[in-house]
């Protein structure tokens, strides 16, 4: 293991001993923060460790300082050796995003959500280890010290369900119990990173969901983005093993201008420039590319035709389009394919229509465009 990588790998084993140890501590007193900051470091120093040791940048050109975790989760999805899938970042995500509020201000995390997302990233953390490293957490960690419950884990939108009720109960007139809503808003709120690799726990949101609470929608209508997460949990006591996965497609996204008078309480806001954040020509330097190359690719996997991978973002009364990891993931995997300049040369603007063209297995060109966003 490279030097660098093996202290990084210590330090997330030794996060990870600390995130177990106060899970199990009978002392309540600062034990939910101390499990959600302990279990995102032990999760980011394990990804740049992966990252050191299988030669990806982690320092950031500009700043040159070391990337932080949502940086780390898009390098190590992009990564062929540690693969990384959706489901597994949206469980970091929302780990990052619990922790987030609870450095920076303040949420309610009851045990159960607290309990699947710690056997979740313990779940994760070993299959990590395994992937990467051929190691075990059980080398590490021995079993009688992983999290515990004595509330065994129930169906997750069961358990939704009944988080719900209790905010809508501390919500009734005359209860004045709104901070502690709210609080439980913030965890529900950061969960949606299940499924939004965006989220952001704002204040706004937490107010357009108060709003839709008291008005009595039901939880499918202010969270429909939890409606599409599911759990798989198998074993018992100390052989839990916790996945979050997807059920369907999920909710459809739309974007809407930030005074548009539409239905609020599902309206959750979103930092385009963190989510579109590469020009035409930063995206062809992150690929390693010319921005002929990467125009190619484009056109190969109509990039520019699904709004998913692009958003014409305005600046200074002039446009410019700007691209999301979306349309960088899969660029580069066929530059890591070797089949850059076959795409290249398929889509050369003296051949014609593209769509007649080229016979490069995967080209979109000339298909119908992807449905608009909103």
């Amino acid at each position: 293991m490279k030097r660098d990588a093996q202290v990084l790998h210590s330090k997330a084993i030794a996060s990870m001993r600390v995130a177990t140890a106060a899970f199990n501590s009978p002392d309540d007193v600062g034990r939910v923060t101390q499990v959600l900051l302990s279990l995102q470091h032990s999760f980011e120093m394990l990804l740049k460790a992966a990252l050191v040791q299988n030669r990806v940048r982690v320092f950031d050109k500009e700043s040159g300082r070391s990337i932080g975790m949502d940086k780390c989760i898009n390098q190590a999805q992009n990564d062929t050796v540690i693969k990384l899938t959706d489901d597994e970042a949206g469980t970091l995500r929302t780990i990052d995003a619990m922790r987030d509020d609870e450095q920076h201000w303040f949420a309610e995390v009851s045990e159960q959500i607290l309990y699947l997302h710690a056997r979740a990233g313990i779940t994760l953390f070993d299959e990590l280890l395994d992937r990467v490293f051929g190691q075990r957490l059980a080398t590490y960690l021995p079993l009688r010290v992983l999290p515990l419950s004595t509330d065994p884990p129930r169906d997750l939108h069961l358990l939704l369900d009944e988080e719900y009720s209790a905010i809508a109960d501390l919500l009734k007139p005359k209860r004045r119990m709104t901070e502690p809503a709210k609080a439980r808003i913030r965890t529900l709120l950061a969960m949606e990173a299940h499924e939004e690799p965006d989220t952001r726990v704002s204040d706004k949101d937490v107010a357009r969901v108060v709003k839709g609470i008291r008005a009595g929608k039901t939880r499918a209508e202010v969270f429909p983005r939890l409606e599409n997460l599911a759990t798989d949990v198998t074993g018992e006591g100390p052989n839990v093993t916790v996945h979050f996965n997807k059920k369907g497609e999920g909710a459809a996204v739309h974007f809407v201008p930030e005074d548009a008078d539409v239905e609020s309480a599902a309206i959750r806001e979103v930092d385009l420039n963190a989510r579109f954040s590469r020009t035409k020509a930063e995206l062809a330097d992150a690929l390693g590319v010319k921005q002929h190359i990467a125009t190619a690719l484009r056109d190969h996997l109509a990039v520019d035709q699904d709004p998913r991978c692009y958003r014409d973002i305005t600046y200074n009364n002039s446009v410019l389009r700007k691209y999301s990891d979306r349309a960088f993931a899969p660029m580069r995997e066929f530059i890591k394919a070797g089949k850059a300049e076959a795409v290249r040369a398929a889509h050369s603007p003296n051949k014609g229509m593209r769509h007649e063209r080229c016979s490069i297995e995967g080209c979109k060109a000339g298909a119908d465009p992807t449905p608009p966003l909103g």
